[in-house]
């Protein structure tokens, strides 16, 4: 069989990463074998094993490389000077980038996250939750600032979590629109319900 042969920027456990993945969305965490990700990547088995321990490690690195992303972004949305109406929006913006982008991993992440072990899966949770109550307090501030209407917080990034994640159901092939309109509309739509 073939060596592995990552892309430019790309090195070869990235590209495993990927591969697994885009299976692991396909058929699913548990149904799919190390044997079938050794063959999406053109290599032996045994092969893999060179640069991953486990296919629960594979898991680990895509549910976190995917929470991590989320959570630095907001982090550096809360730091940066700016209104909550620009926190909020760059922060709807890079959901749907990551949807746009990283599709395979952020489904994975949204769905097979529940065959984690422990205490990765505790870990992921906690960190769930607190990105989840950090957006919270982002509408909370905004309206505190009167830059947001008296909603409830839960419910308005609920309903964004939730919108952003039916890019799932996507078709793009099937619509001509591009993704900056995508992008533009969803931002817009989703922060009419809640600015004064």
């Amino acid at each position: 069989m073939a060596k592995i042969k990552p892309g430019k920027n790309a090195s070869k456990r990235d590209l495993i990463t990927q591969k697994a993945a885009a299976l692991f969305k396909k058929k699913g965490y548990s149904s799919t074998s190390m044997r079938e990700l050794a063959e999406t990547v053109g290599v032996e088995a045994p092969s893999l094993y060179n640069h991953i321990g486990s296919k629960s490690e594979l898991l680990q690195t895509i549910c976190f490389k995917v929470a991590n992303a989320f959570t630095g972004y907001l982090e550096s949305a809360e730091a940066a000077n700016g209104s909550s109406v620009t926190k909020l929006e760059h922060t709807i913006r890079f959901h749907i980038h990551m949807m746009l982008q990283n599709f395979n991993e952020v489904y994975v992440a949204n769905h097979e996250w529940k065959h984690l072990k422990e205490p990765y899966l505790s870990n992921f949770l906690i960190q769930r939750r607190s990105y989840e109550k950090r957006l919270i307090g982002l509408v909370e501030n905004g309206i505190a600032a009167k830059a947001f209407k008296n909603v409830n917080p839960f419910v308005s990034v609920l309903t964004i979590l939730s919108a952003v994640r039916g890019l799932e159901f996507w078709q793009q092939p099937k619509k001509n629109i591009s993704n900056r309109v995508l992008e533009d509309d969803m931002v817009n739509h989703l922060l009419k319900g809640i600015i004064k």
